[in-house]
């Protein structure tokens, strides 16, 4: 007979191979709510943003707990999906960020059933769009809404008791701190020209090359720790001419919000004074990440912590940027937890170890059935 960590592998793997860039998640959502209908949950859809739903029905018509793991995957479509698995690893893009934590939902479905356990509430299981990129987490924002506001509610009797969300590589990791980010793409756009005949004539490139020599000079602080990158860069035509529009995509951080503001005010600053005659700068904000978090001794936290202790795992508590900021940013219970450990995400070597998996698997079954005992 199978086991359950390998029927959560081979489920990881069918995932994985599907295809799912931020914005074109669909064909992973179909597959997932299909495979949410074949394990009979209840009150299946798939709503206006393309976040999957289904409804693992309680004992009580209490309060629900929400486990999500987004859907999508930084990779475009013209990414090769190939995998491969050896004794101890599977290698594979995506495979652990997010295919292992949608695969998750289900290995949370099997362990509960397998082990007969009714939880004492409704346990709503979401496979959400929009976690990485500029997806900007409409996905998730689009699930709190729904559960704070929206006919959810009305099904749950309450809103639901916490948001926890699934990753595939953070084992030991307790994200109860979301890390606020803002993202910026700033255009340049000047007139153009020849390279010999109009030469002396701003070129868009020169300036933003320039303006992005002044932004990396800049001294974000350590502590809070606080972050800038430019990510993307983009622009010209052709070696002999001067460039008339160029692009970049700027990402900032920082775990303080207030940090965050001051590094944006910076960067806005050096903007403005990039505009002179014959060169217009234009700043586009793509992506606004809130901040927010629950304090070490909150019973939720301290509970994942007991979770994975009796795995044997020390926890860390840590500020990322993941699902859990939304909900965190409206002052609801959140944590992001992981499956098992790995590395090399958001790259195509990307890889799961497998040995910690149960572990990481019994953590989330624990977690979950306890949560009602703390409030």
């Amino acid at each position: 007979m199978i086991s359950l960590t390998n029927r959560l592998l081979e489920l990881a793997i069918a995932i994985q191979q599907i295809p799912a860039p931020t914005f074109h998640e669909a064909k992973r959502a179909d597959y997932v709510c299909n495979r949410f209908l074949d394990e009979g949950l209840a009150d299946v859809e798939t709503d206006e943003v393309g976040n999957v739903y289904g409804r693992l029905a309680g004992s009580k018509s209490g309060k629900s707990l929400v486990v999500s793991a987004h859907l999508d995957t930084v990779f475009p479509s013209s990414v090769d999906l190939h995998f491969e698995r050896e004794p101890e690893c599977i290698l594979g893009p995506g495979i652990g960020d997010n295919s292992l934590g949608v695969a998750g939902l289900f290995g949370l479905v099997w362990a509960l059933r397998e082990r007969g356990l009714t939880l004492p509430g409704d346990l709503w299981l979401v496979a959400n769009v929009c976690e990485e990129g500029l997806g900007d987490l409409c996905g998730i924002r689009a699930v709190v809404d729904r559960f704070e506001s929206g006919p959810s509610r009305a099904i749950a009797g309450t809103p639901p008791l916490a948001y926890i969300a699934l990753e595939g590589m953070a084992l030991g990791q307790i994200y109860h701190c979301g890390l606020g980010v803002r993202r910026y793409r700033v255009t340049v756009r000047t007139p153009g020209g020849h390279s010999w005949v109009d030469y002396g004539q701003p070129s868009a490139i020169h300036e933003l090359t320039a303006l992005s020599t002044r932004i990396t000079a800049l001294d974000p602080p350590r502590t809070p720790r606080t972050s800038l990158n430019i990510g993307v860069i983009s622009g010209g035509s052709s070696v002999n001419t001067i460039a008339a529009e160029s692009m970049l995509e700027l990402d900032l951080r920082s775990e303080s919000p207030d940090a965050l503001e001051a590094l944006v005010g910076q960067v806005e600053q050096l903007i403005r004074a990039a505009h002179k005659p014959g060169v217009t700068v234009d700043a586009e904000i793509i992506g606004q990440r809130p901040s927010g978090g629950i304090r070490a001794e909150h019973p939720l936290v301290k509970l994942a912590q007991d979770c994975l202790r009796a795995e044997g795992v020390e926890p860390h508590l840590n500020t990322g940027s993941t699902d859990a900021n939304l909900p965190l940013s409206r002052g609801l219970p959140s944590i992001t937890i992981g499956l098992t450990t790995g590395g090399r995400a958001h790259t195509v070597h990307e890889f799961i170890n497998l040995v910690p998996l149960e572990k990481g698997l019994e953590q989330v079954v624990r977690l979950v059935s306890k949560i009602w005992d703390i409030w």
